[in-house]
């Protein structure tokens, strides 16, 4: 593989650590008094899944996250977080990586209305897919430092 300035690897690890980042200003721009004490993110979520126009997403977020808004809200800030933490620093990498499809996918799945953090979301798969495979753990992490996902 030709590439300009750093190794494939070198690249897919910038990739990684750009997506750590990107989850660590998700966590920082929350307002935790608000998502914690007054339950705004979370209630501003179980209004969106309440008008959805998929039945399955009403329900499952009914018998999820509506009733544990406290939880749900702490489950979702520390997962942004722990993802932000484990890309940006590279442990358990693919961990995380799995760990933001997911979350992406369910944000993506929740907001199917909103084209704006639609388009936030699929690139955040899709970078998330290309570390996944690309195993960008390779280079720059702590996984490979400590011999971790060879």
């Amino acid at each position: 593989m030709r590439t300009i300035g750093l190794s494939g690897a070198e690249w897919l690890a910038v990739l990684r650590i750009g997506l750590g980042l990107w989850w660590l200003e998700s966590w920082r721009h929350k307002d935790k008094k608000d998502w914690f004490e007054r339950g705004t993110g979370i209630g501003w979520a179980v209004g969106v899944a309440a008008k959805h126009r998929w039945a399955f997403v009403r329900s499952g977020f009914g018998a999820v996250v509506t009733p544990r808004p406290k939880v749900m809200a702490y489950v979702v800030v520390y997962a942004e977080l722990a993802l932000g933490l484990g890309l940006t620093l590279g442990f358990l990498t693919p961990i995380a990586l799995v760990g933001a499809i997911v979350l992406n996918l369910l944000y993506f799945l929740l907001m199917i209305h909103d084209w704006a953090e639609q388009g936030q979301n699929s690139m955040m798969v899709l970078i998330s897919v290309v570390g996944l495979f690309g195993m960008s753990w390779q280079t720059w992490s702590l996984d490979e430092a400590w011999g971790l996902f060879p």
